[in-house]
């Protein structure tokens, strides 16, 4: 159920040890002191400000939640919102150092380091790469009430043979970013961190241990950048999990950037969504419709 009012925007920083900086929104009613927050985590190649995120975090806002996204340090965005200026940080990135991201932005908003009055209840979100970042995260931090995952991954071991063999031995590689044209840089740090913490970033062995979770995914069936599959395997490692299944989706719902407007595909999935932060963060309104 949509709470109404103005939802207002204020930004944050949390400065790293590195040097690198946290940087996200706060997004919350005018007036309100939310009882459940949602932090909401990008996936590879993504940011805060892409697409469907700031539309997807204004919905959240609305229904009365405090909502907070933000970019990894490493991500590759820098001051320019919206551009890869930044892509020697990106070739440095790692899982575990996304992780441990999520781990110090769910704290900060525990803490009233971003909320003046913290909130009783706290979900999470990910989004493909990030989706599996935010259920190990999950595993990790076993204080939250809500889990959300679109697209999420089922493993994060997605590369040929030939392509580790390749890193391995150069030091480097490059993915292309199809909307910008940029060949994006890899270094070996993020190969290396994946072989040296397998068990902790198995998604679907952590997908197993999130007892009583509520947990929902939402999975476009026609996804060509992760495949329903994985859905399937992680619904097949935790059965409790709740999946919605959406018709004729890709990875981004329909969705492009720049945000050109919302489509049958990413409603559905903001409704499914919405009604499960509602039930499970907002336990005194109805989620409705």
């Amino acid at each position: 159920m949509a709470a109404g009012g103005t939802v207002i925007e204020r930004p944050f920083s949390i400065p790293r040890d590195d040097g690198t900086t946290i940087r996200g929104d706060l997004r919350l009613l005018e007036g309100e002191t939310p009882v459940g927050a949602i932090v909401v985590a990008h996936g590879f190649k993504g940011f805060k400000d892409w697409g469907l995120f700031p539309y997807l975090c204004q919905r959240l806002a609305e229904d009365g939640h405090a909502v907070v996204s933000f970019n990894f340090s490493l991500n590759g965005i820098g001051d320019d919102p919206t551009e890869f200026t930044e892509l020697e940080n990106f070739a440095q990135n790692t899982f575990s150092r996304d992780i441990d991201e999520i781990l110090i932005v769910l704290e900060q908003v525990r803490s009233g380091g971003i909320l003046a009055v913290p909130p009783t209840r706290l979900g999470l979100f990910g989004h493909s790469r990030g989706g599996g970042e935010a259920l190990i995260a999950a595993r990790d931090d076993e204080c939250l009430d809500a889990l959300v995952t679109w697209a999420g991954l089922a493993t994060f071991e997605r590369w040929s043979y030939e392509v580790r063999k390749e890193w391995a031995e150069t030091g480097r590689i490059h993915v292309l970013n199809a909307r910008t044209g940029q060949q994006m840089p890899l270094d070996r740090t993020l190969l290396d961190d994946f072989k040296a913490n397998r068990e902790r970033l198995d998604i679907e062995a952590a997908a197993a241990t999130l007892g009583e979770l509520p947990w929902l995914i939402v999975h476009g069936e026609e996804d060509a950048s992760v495949p329903i599959s994985d859905a399937d395997r992680l619904a097949a490692a935790n059965p409790r999990v709740e999946v919605e299944r959406i018709p004729s989706a890709g990875h981004a719902f329909e969705a492009l950037h720049p945000f050109q407007g919302s489509t049958p595909e990413l409603e559905r999935a903001i409704g499914a969504t919405s009604r499960h932060f509602g039930l499970h963060l907002l336990p005194e309104k109805t989620p409705t419709d």
